[in-house]
């Protein structure tokens, strides 16, 4: 099968090639990848950075060869042990090396694409939508008439997350450079700010939650933008230096949350079966959906990489395989 390989790291190392087909365990299903989708958390992986994490990846490549998790595609085959699942379904989820033509998974990593769904719509549902969902619905507990202010609304998770929130009933407010306001406007944020001209921080509105996936404030300054019964739910994964990367701002905010009543806890957002069908749910009647910002061959996976880390393409990036 054809594949994106990297023996070390940066993404100067992406290549296609020829690699054997992985063949489904007992408890495995094999997906035929017709969409992969790509984010920054691929690019800290194929760059390396933060280097701290290199003793889990492998200190001078990766130790997982293929990148990519997001995928969408048809069941090819399951082991013996697999139930409710059949070669031929058209699924979505997660799976390590989506960026290839197979890939296998477990079942409860993977859910029935939505009637009517494209597999490049569903590629991107995975894990950046839960990511959405769990710092909206679940760490956030947005309400409807709450004010919630996404910052960074026009990435990938913030995509998700003003759709999400507006789903909920909240009046949104999307941060994002002049350049994506109308992109953010046209999924459903009813203010948007630039902040290449404007302050959140500064202004005097007051939010009931903030949203922070761009680390583009100090944790003070945004909680200072709560109502006094607000919450700032930090959401960072892509700044920071290159020996730690945005680890030292998670573990700061991790280690003052307990003592700060309006700031949440950072969170893991693991997809599990029902964020997938909840995400399935919300497609399904329209509240929801992927918004893809561009889109590469498989063989172009390279240069999608190269653009994810230049934080040149909003949205998601899709890889069709």
């Amino acid at each position: 099968m054809k594949a994106i390989v990297q023996d070390r790291y940066g993404p100067e190392a992406l290549e296609l090639r020829e690699v054997d087909r992985p063949e489904p365990g007992d408890r495995d299903v094999l997906v035929r990848v017709r969409a992969a989708s790509i984010h920054p958390g691929d690019w800290f992986l194929t760059t390396g950075r933060p280097y701290v994490m290199r003793a889990g990846w492998g200190l001078r490549g990766p130790r997982k060869k293929i990148p990519g998790f997001d995928l969408a595609g048809t069941v090819e085959a399951v082991g013996s042990g697999v139930e409710g699942i059949a070669p031929g379904d058209e699924v979505f989820g997660t799976a390590g090396g989506s960026c290839a033509e197979y890939a296998v998974t477990r079942p409860g990593a993977l859910h029935a694409l939505p009637g009517g769904l494209g597999f490049e719509e569903a590629a991107p549902l995975a894990v950046s939508g839960t990511t959405a969902l769990r710092g909206i619905r679940d760490v956030g507990k947005v309400q409807a008439g709450q004010h919630v202010l996404v910052n960074g609304a026009s990435g990938g998770v913030g995509t998700f997350a003003v759709q999400i929130a507006k789903a909920l009933g909240a009046e949104v407010t999307g941060v994002c450079s002049g350049r994506n306001a109308d992109l953010v406007r046209s999924i459903g944020a009813d203010h948007v700010i630039d902040y290449t001209t404007e302050d959140f921080t500064a202004g005097g509105e007051r939010y009931d939650l903030i949203l922070d996936n761009a680390a583009s404030h100090t944790l003070k300054a945004m909680r200072g933008a709560l109502v006094p019964t607000g919450l700032l739910v930090p959401n960072n994964g892509t700044s920071g230096g290159d020996w730690f990367g945005p680890l030292g701002r998670v573990l700061g905010a991790m280690a003052t949350s307990p003592f700060l009543r309006r700031q949440g806890p950072t969170y893991v957002a693991t997809p599990k079966p029902q964020d997938l069908a909840d995400l399935a749910a919300m497609v399904a009647d329209g509240s929801v959906k992927a918004v893809v910002g561009a889109t590469f061959p498989l063989e172009d996976t390279p240069e999608a990489m190269r653009r994810i880390g230049a934080g040149a393409t909003p949205a998601k990036t899709v890889i069709t395989v």
